[in-house]
């Protein structure tokens, strides 16, 4: 039994090598293998806009939340400061 681990452990190396080895067109999209035109390449644009449409909804949120939480903290600290005025100051 321990001598079928390592045979098996040698054929999987030697297939992983040979995939990478032989790889040039294997893994080739659109954009790498030069056929800017195709159907695979205009679907794979579509794919980057979507993709960077959704990160910029998501740093627009984070960005809307930071302004809120900065006017409310203004808010809160202009109403504390009002609170704490001097009674010197109001007159009967």
């Amino acid at each position: 039994m321990s001598r079928r681990i390592p045979n098996i452990k040698f054929v999987l190396a030697a297939l992983v090598a040979v995939l990478v080895l032989h790889s040039e067109s294997l893994f080739a999209c659109a954009a790498c293998f030069g056929k800017s035109d195709s159907r695979l390449a205009v679907g794979m644009n579509w794919g980057i806009f979507s993709l960077l449409g959704v990160v910029v909804c998501v740093l627009s949120g984070f960005a809307a939340f930071g302004i809120y939480l900065a006017r409310k903290s203004a808010s809160v600290a202009a109403t504390a400061a009002v609170e704490q005025a001097p009674a010197s100051t109001q007159k009967d």
